[in-house]
């Protein structure tokens, strides 16, 4: 399969996990996924197999932003990249779930949150860590 077709599943599958977080979160199939943690872990397996092609990529590198920025000319790379944002991200989902499932905190003020999350990660991480705090002392 190239980049751009396994791009295309990767994206598929974790859309689906967080339809799952966002629309069934306490369905058993849903906390099943979120305590064994399969779609991060075969995100986590491609991100392993496509990183390899780091390894002998000339000119890129993590000193720079040029350097950063020459690896992801490369469609592997630039999928293993694609690929750790997902797993990553999914990962952050989780945990929020699992804390505001904990914290009785409703799943309606965790919907922004997770659907931050999915398109812009640590923005969606930040606003529960407010919400969270927020729900502490009120």
């Amino acid at each position: 399969m190239n980049p751009a077709q396994l791009f295309s599943v990767v994206s598929a599958i974790a859309a689906l996990q967080w339809l799952l977080l966002i629309i069934l979160p306490k369905w058993k199939v849903t906390q099943w996924l979120i305590n064994y943690p399969i779609v991060p872990l075969l995100l986590s397996g491609i991100y392993c197999v496509y990183i390899t092609g780091f390894f002998g990529f000339q000119g890129g590198g993590f000193n720079s932003i040029r350097e950063v920025r020459k690896l992801f000319t490369d469609d592997r790379l630039l999928l293993a990249g694609w690929v750790h944002y997902l797993a990553f991200d999914l990962l952050i989902g989780f945990s929020i779930i699992k804390s505001a499932q904990v914290k009785a905190i409703s799943h309606w003020l965790v919907i922004p949150c997770l659907a931050l999350t999915f398109m812009f990660g640590p923005c969606g991480f930040l606003l529960y860590q407010i919400i969270q705090k927020i729900k502490a002392n009120i």
